[in-house]
């Protein structure tokens, strides 16, 4: 038999992410988030611009690496909207049948 050995790269993976690391979603996702968070705290905060700088830090990097993590392998606006999804419709149990019916199908009654 003639086998033929192929390759793969190490850097197959890297498609579609940035620095190798970070997928793009997730990186816009963090960029959205956590931008308008510290653009608000060192606009509006009433106080010295080292204290805002500070705040928008303490602010902006949790958030914004969170969004780069996602969560379970996800980006999270794909999490939250599944979780939408579940909450919302969790209380619906659709009719497949009794199982007496079932039973009785099955026996040929």
């Amino acid at each position: 038999m003639n086998y033929q050995t192929w390759h793969i790269p190490t850097n197959y993976t890297d498609a579609g992410r940035l620095f190798g690391m970070l997928a793009i979603r997730n990186a816009v996702e963090a960029v959205v988030l956590a931008g308008p968070c510290v653009f608000l705290c060192l606009r509006f905060l009433p106080f010295s611009i080292t204290t805002n700088i500070m705040i928008a830090l303490v602010a902006g990097i949790p958030l914004g690496g969170f969004t780069l993590i996602g969560v379970r392998d996800d980006c999270l606006s794909r999490f939250l909207i599944s979780w939408w999804r579940w909450r919302r419709g969790r209380g619906f149990i659709t009719y497949r049948g009794s199982p007496e019916w079932d039973i009785k199908r099955r026996r040929g009654k």
